[in-house]
């Protein structure tokens, strides 16, 4: 004769079964760890993107106004062109020409005396697609009066250019692209860098256009 037991005791059974069961708990965790783990992949490789944003954004910054400076026996138009192939060649990768801006001015004394003494923006020229106006000023400014009796660059950093010679001063923006699209805010982000280097050796500080090419005015 066959026992049957209790259905209380078979109740209890299959709680304390479903208490020990571990059927499923690796996909629960699966489940529960996979955001963070992708969040934190993702956000590392956006953080290691921008980095390298950073360093190419200063790398054209460098190299224009290095390059710039080394011109010594003048300056043309075909010099500029030239300049700007440059930064096009290191931000290639970047989309700089359509999503950066490049402005190359040349700081030097503006002969002036008494209280218009004082830099100014002998020339200027302009690189990229990105609609940035120049942040010191533009051509021509300081020409006559002391607007930049300071110099050039932020407070603290302001760069000046010594009688007979000049700076090639800088300003580089670029609208940086996330490789994730930020869900935090929908505003652009913008990375800047400026540089500055005195020119070698140049006597003659004006530029000229021998070949009549047009000019990457701003």
């Amino acid at each position: 004769m066959r026992m049957t037991a209790p259905s209380s005791l078979r109740r209890r059974r299959r709680v304390s079964d479903l208490r020990d069961c571990r059927i499923g708990v690796s996909m629960i965790e699966f489940a529960f760890a996979t955001p963070i783990f992708l969040t934190l992949l993702l956000g590392g490789l956006e953080i290691v993107n921008m980095a390298m944003t950073h360093l190419r954004i200063n790398q054209v910054a460098i190299t224009v106004a290095d390059n710039a400076s080394r011109l010594r026996t003048g300056v043309d138009e075909t010099n500029i062109n030239e300049l700007f192939s440059g930064a096009k060649l290191v931000g290639r990768s970047l989309a700089f020409e359509r999503n950066g801006r490049v402005v190359l001015s040349s700081l030097e004394p503006n002969g002036q005396t008494g209280s218009n003494a004082g830099q100014m923006i002998n020339w200027q020229r302009c690189y990229g697609g990105l609609n940035v106006s120049p942040k010191y000023g533009r051509q021509g400014t300081g020409r006559s009066t002391n607007a930049l009796a300071g110099g050039m660059g932020p407070a603290g950093h302001r760069v000046h250019a010594a009688d007979g010679t000049a700076v090639m001063y800088v300003e580089v923006t670029y609208r940086y692209n996330p490789l994730i699209v930020s869900v935090f805010s929908a505003a652009p982000t913008y990375i800047r860098y400026e540089s500055a280097f005195n020119v070698r050796e140049r006597t003659n500080q004006n530029i000229t256009n021998t070949k009549s090419i047009t000019i990457n005015s701003c």
